[in-house]
């Protein structure tokens, strides 16, 4: 028989057998040719979506993993800094792997980091040194949504990296010579290293942005209940909240917007900026949102907004209209799954001067769907009879 020493030492280095096997049999295989992580921390979700696509386009040209962060948010219950939210509960990770190796940040951190990425070697880069109490460094934690960031990941820097002069899109081979993976097995950004808005040739990359299984979930059981079987539904984002009337004030004829490209080009070869582009008059809204009800014969309107709905305006605007139109919004609202019912619309109207507004797009248009502007193309100046 075993004495009870010998008793408890061999169960206790069963447990320690076990805890390894369970250990090695979770540990996902390393990349050679390193990880590329960032904060997506400018702006809302419309900006940081723009970023994500330029950076998984970064990753790729550099053959290297791209580390999934958490989508940046700042809900009112907290209100003293913004948190991160798991990359995968709005977006399919699968997915993205048909185009390039990703993880995500949880993943990596706890399977990964402590071998690949060592606190005491944890190098940070940004452009050129950034304000803060540091001289001569990145700060990368210092304020919000930066700290809370990764703080998320229990992420602390030892040291900064200054990249200044290299570009995300034009200097790939400098980068890798530069940075190679055997001395930066990590290269951690104090920003995404993608261009906003988002490059012609990287907003192609939408297609392997597919909604979680979550998000179409809440999208289908809405469109199921709220959209008429019986005829196509028209999809409408208004972007008219104060802070946006206010950055509408800053429009000029001569220069792009935000994510005015989307619909004026590059150049502006397609037209010039308006203050009805940006922030249309409910005049606008009413009259081309009927024109494309009518056009379609639709039966229902769907509505995504930051603000003002609008959902009285139109009832009034459509009571004589045949078939009757029913205008419908979500209760309570979720942008992201406004987002999914509005790629799923027989027609969309967004705004082009708005990135929330060309996320949708971008998902129409991978998924050859139609879509159009508000107060584009520009009226002509002769005055047309308003259809009422």
């Amino acid at each position: 028989m075993m004495s009870a020493v010998s008793c408890s030492w061999f169960y206790s280095s069963l447990l320690l057998l076990m805890n390894c096997f369970f250990i090695i049999s979770s540990t996902v295989d390393i990349d050679k040719n390193g990880y590329i992580m960032f904060c997506p921390c400018m702006g809302r979700f419309g900006n940081q979506a723009d970023q994500f696509l330029g950076s998984l386009a970064f990753a790729y040209e550099l053959n290297r993993t791209l580390v999934l962060p958490g989508w940046v948010e700042y809900p009112p219950e907290y209100a003293s800094h913004s948190v991160a939210i798991p990359f995968d509960r709005y977006f399919n990770v699968e997915s993205l792997r048909s185009y390039h190796r990703v993880i995500t940040a949880e993943q990596f951190m706890k399977e990964l980091a402590a071998t690949v990425w060592p606190e005491d070697k944890r190098t940070v880069f940004c452009f050129s040194s950034r304000m803060g109490p540091k001289k001569n460094d990145c700060n990368a934690k210092d304020g919000n949504p930066f700290g809370p960031f990764w703080d998320a990941y229990g992420v602390d820097f030892t040291r900064s990296e200054f990249y200044e002069g290299l570009d995300y899109e034009s200097d790939l081979h400098k980068w890798q010579k530069r940075y190679p993976a055997s001395e930066y097995p990590v290269l951690a950004f104090t920003g995404a290293p993608g261009r906003f808005p988002v490059s012609r040739q990287n907003a192609k990359l939408h297609k392997y942005l597919i909604w979680s299984n979550y998000i179409q979930r809440l999208a289908q059981e809405f469109i199921r209940k709220h959209v008429a079987s019986d005829g196509p539904f028209v999809g409408i984002h208004l972007r008219n909240g104060p802070d946006w009337k206010g950055a509408c004030t800053h429009i000029t004829s001569d220069m792009n917007l935000f994510a005015s490209s989307q619909c004026l080009g590059v150049h502006l070869e397609h037209g010039k900026p308006t203050k009805d582009l940006c922030f249309p008059s409910k005049k606008t809204v009413l009259h081309q949102t009927k024109q494309i009800l009518k056009k379609l014969k639709a039966r229902t309107l769907f509505v995504a907004s930051d603000h003002d709905y609008m959902i009285e305006d139109f009832e009034k605007y459509f009571k004589n209209m045949k078939p009757k139109v029913s205008v419908v919004r979500r209760f309570p609202t979720e942008p992201h799954v406004d987002l999914a019912i509005l790629g799923s619309a027989d027609h969309y109207i967004g705004n082009c001067v708005s990135s929330f507004s060309a996320f949708a797009k971008r998902e129409r248009d991978v998924n050859s769907l139609p879509s159009s502007f508000w107060a584009f193309p520009r009226p002509a100046t002769k005055k047309s009879k308003d259809e009422l």
